[in-house]
């Protein structure tokens, strides 16, 4: 039996495999300009920390989304999506290089860390510009800046402009995480130069109050990981010193990242475009702007998912007064699970009521159960989708990469994207059919073959801050397996009497992990 050893895909113990080489441009994928005009747009709209059951077109009750579910009406909405991994940086990695992240360790960073996808590697950005679009990324980043120490007080690279990103206007890590500035392109937007930033992750710097000695100025308590340097009235992880006049204020960003997408769809309505929209939305901490408070009964989270949802529509309003929508092919999902206490006090527990975010699924943020990757996805194109409605096609964000290719008529090499497959036919009619089988990441390794779920055994360690979380991480010293189509709640460990199903399912992921 296959007795997986990653610490985890937070603390990852394997060694990187690296990326694969190819280049950036050949003849052949070239495009000429009698064929630009006729591509479709693409933007992606990538939710953090949205679970499968937080949209109404899910069955959400208490909350109300109704420009996602105007998408979900008019396109396709899948029942068994999922992102590539239960973590945010993982599922973002994966996505940006069609490469599942163990291969990278890639983790949940720091907001310190070193960029860390290659950038003299195929990226999907670059893989757009080959064909003749123009790129942008605008929100949540959380991918690494630079190649080690990061001077934020000069040029920030290398970075998404790096990556293949024409435009880049992003917060460099998390909203619970210093630096708490914006960055436009590889400069820190509003940075005085008499007022240097600094940024520590080892010990605290600056006059700055702190959690834990001034909880009297914080809008919400918070655990000790996020209980030191308070920005806007909000502790955060890390120390940070300086950069008064750069600081964000978290009400503002559905404003202000909805204005830089909106600025770049009119710049580029001439050409064709990819525009990556990772929200920091529902991510902690959860600060909705006044015009949403109030507008569900489950407090600041709620609050946040309607707040997601009219910045969602913001721009596809957009899209549609630039004569644009029609021809744009629209890719709407979350990039892991849900999760309610992630730190703060912010009453996302007390306040559930009868929502369930999961819908049901086992697990959530973090988990190898089902509700740690399985998340809404939406998919419109009304130029190009065959079949709307509803899809229960088994599907991989790390598939984007290689379908999108196939969208845009770029033939790849096999060293690309090596992990990722295309399925574009799923991404166009909902009848059609998507994945044999699926590879999921979190603390180990499960794999996905129809309606059988195999859980590797974990012998390594989490992390201490887990400790705090109420999560079902789903992780066992021994191997689980489960028939999600009499047990989709995962139940029923049901691999005693089923040992050839779990023995061929644990080789399909010893073969994965050792492809080269």
């Amino acid at each position: 039996m296959f007795n997986f050893k990653l610490k985890s895909i937070l603390t990852c113990a394997l060694p990187a495999l690296g990326l694969m080489a190819c280049a950036d441009n050949s003849p052949a994928d070239m495009v000429t300009a009698e064929t630009v005009d006729k591509k479709p747009n693409v933007v992606i709209f990538y939710v953090d920390d949205l679970g499968y059951g937080d949209l109404s077109s899910y069955g959400a009750t208490q909350v109300n989304t109704p420009n996602v579910d105007a998408l979900a009406q008019e396109g396709i909405r899948y029942t068994d999506a999922h992102s590539s991994a239960a973590t945010c940086t993982p599922s973002r990695y994966s996505m940006l290089t069609g490469q599942y992240a163990f291969r990278r360790e890639a983790a949940i960073l720091p907001g310190d860390a070193p960029l860390i996808i290659d950038h003299t590697k195929p990226t999907l950005p670059k893989m757009f510009k080959r064909a003749g679009y123009k790129t942008a990324v605008v929100g949540k980043w959380h991918l690494g800046l630079g190649d080690g120490f990061v001077d934020w007080n000069k040029p920030v690279k290398p970075g998404p402009i790096e990556l293949g990103f024409d435009y880049s206007f992003l917060i460099p890590a998390t909203g619970d995480r210093v630096p708490t500035v914006y960055l436009e392109n590889h400069d820190v937007v509003g940075l005085d130069p008499n007022d240097p930033i600094e940024v520590s992750y080892e010990k605290r710097i600056g006059e700055r109050p702190v959690g834990t000695e001034r909880p009297d100025l914080l809008k919400m308590q918070a655990d000790l990981q996020h209980s030191r340097t308070i920005v806007n009235g909000i502790s955060r992880i890390g120390w940070m010193k300086g950069g008064k006049s750069a600081e964000w204020k978290d009400e503002d960003f559905p404003f202000v990242f909805t204005d830089k997408a909106k600025q770049f769809i009119r710049e580029n309505k001439e050409q064709p475009f990819m525009l990556f929209f990772p929200f920091n939305d529902i991510h902690v901490p959860r600060a909705p702007h006044d015009m949403f408070v109030g507008k569900t009964s489950m407090g600041r989270r709620g609050d946040a998912i309607v707040q997601m949802d009219w910045m969602t529509g913001q721009i596809v309003q957009e899209l549609k007064a630039q004569g644009l929508y029609e021809n744009t092919l629209i890719i709407f999902s979350s990039d892991n699970g849900p999760v309610l206490d992630d730190g703060y006090a912010d009453g996302a527990v007390e306040m559930i009521g009868d929502h369930d975010p999961a819908a049901g699924f086992r697990g959530g943020k973090y988990s190898a159960y089902e509700a740690g990757t399985r998340v809404p996805m939406i998919v419109t194109y009304p130029n190009g989708l065959k079949n709307p409605g509803e899809s229960d096609a088994l599907i991989s964000q790390i598939d984007i990469y290689r379908s999108m290719a196939e969208l845009i008529g770029l033939d790849l090499p096999a060293d690309e994207a090596f992990d990722s497959r295309n399925i574009l036919p799923a991404f166009l009619d909902a009848n059609a059919k998507g994945r044999d089988y699926m590879l999921e990441e979190s603390f180990t390794l499960s794999i996905r073959e129809g309606n059988w779920k195999y859980i590797a055994p974990f012998t390594g360690d989490t992390p201490d801050w887990l400790a705090n979380k109420t999560v079902e991480t789903g992780i066992s010293d021994t191997a689980e397996l489960y028939d999600l189509s009499t047990d989709w709640q995962e139940q029923n460990n049901v691999i005693e009497q089923n040992p050839e199903i779990a023995k061929r399912l644990a080789d399909k992921i010893t073969e994965i992990v050792n492809k080269k």
